[in-house]
């Protein structure tokens, strides 16, 4: 295993870091605790979660997961994982309402979900506290096409950052990041850290796959030049690009199977357009699509670290294993070939 500095902080990070979102709907706490025994024991010493997970959240289960991964982590030497979760920003009451009675990132409610989080997790600090989608009007999960008028703040960056810039002053967190964010939030929370002289953010945990590689467009250079690390989520982009979901039949029990709605976007005629293409490259040149999908992932000089999610330990081994696979020029150039006849299909 590899280890990356996470951002402009000294956190040395695992390239593959075990993503919990099924732990406590796809998965009970026992296969849960085996995975993070398994993804440990090979190394891994970063677990991201989230107040929100397991995934899709419900009324019943939101929060499940950390509760769970507390529990492994009373057993465990704490100093030597590196532990980070997210609070939800805003939405639509109708969809999370049930969290605080309609989650905002104001101060009060970003001390309140950490402390939540802290207690399930039952730890004393979190190494990296991240902001789990914008509190504005912008494109995000798959969202497309930037609506002008529509610019409603609902809790202003800079106030977040002075939040966030107390809570590491007490100990709380050690350094924050953001999620799901654009070009212009990332600059936002960087220059209002300078200007407050807060902790600016160390990380972006932004989707990145074959399907999706729109965080080369801008943020790419963006974090670079700016000292910032991008933690890559759905690599698979939700276990499509393993080609599993192209039979007529796919499988009775996996995640796009049971929640098509959810990840819509990886479902479109085009994005199964380019997963077929993805998966004949691979046959092509006998490597696993799964394999083949992560390595790309892993070799991008600016990810981080890999966020991978599995439901079975044979996954979630088979994905850990990706680390040691590095595509040659040939494949890259056919790689790259798909991509520019389907860009970013899934964003």
């Amino acid at each position: 295993m590899q280890y990356r500095q996470l951002g402009n902080s000294p956190l040395k990070v695992s390239q593959i870091c075990l993503g919990t979102m099924t732990f406590g709907s796809r998965n009970t706490e026992a296969q849960a605790h085996s995975q993070l025994d398994l993804a440990t024991e090979r190394g891994v010493n970063f677990i991201d979660t989230a107040e929100l997970y397991p995934a899709p959240a419900s009324a019943e289960t939101w929060s499940r997961t950390e509760t769970i991964i507390g529990n492994w982590l009373q057993h465990k030497n704490r100093d030597s994982i590196i532990l980070g979760s997210k609070v939800v920003g805003p939405a639509p009451r109708k969809w999370i309402g049930y969290i605080r009675n309609g989650p905002q990132l104001n101060r009060n409610q970003i001390e309140q979900a950490l402390n939540d989080s802290l207690r399930r997790l039952q730890t004393d600090y979190l190494d990296l506290y991240q902001i789990h989608w914008p509190a504005r009007h912008t494109n995000y999960f798959g969202k497309l096409g930037y609506e002008y008028g529509k610019d409603k703040h609902d809790s202003p960056i800079e106030e977040t950052v002075e939040i966030l810039s107390k809570l590491i002053a007490s100990g709380k967190i050690r350094y924050a990041g953001v999620s799901n964010e654009t070009p212009w939030g990332v600059h936002t929370y960087l220059s209002a850290a300078e200007r407050l002289s807060a902790p600016a953010i160390s990380s972006v945990q932004n989707p990145y796959c074959l399907l999706n590689r729109s965080y080369e467009i801008g943020l790419a250079e963006f974090a670079h030049r700016s000292g910032l690390g991008l933690l890559a989520y759905s690599p698979l982009a939700g276990g499509s690009l393993t080609g599993k979901y192209l039979s007529e039949t796919p499988p009775a029990n996996a995640r796009l199977t049971l929640h098509r709605n959810y990840f819509y976007r990886y479902t479109t005629e085009r994005a199964v357009a380019a997963i077929k293409e993805y998966v004949a490259v691979a046959a092509n040149h006998h490597i696993d699509p799964a394999t083949m999908a992560l390595a790309f992932v892993n070799q991008q000089p600016f990810v981080t670290s890999t966020i991978v999610g599995a439901t079975t330990l044979e996954q979630l081994q088979s994905n850990i294993d990706s680390v040691t696979t590095v595509l040659d020029d040939a494949l890259i150039k056919e790689i790259n070939e798909v991509h520019q006849r389907y860009p970013n299909p899934c964003p």
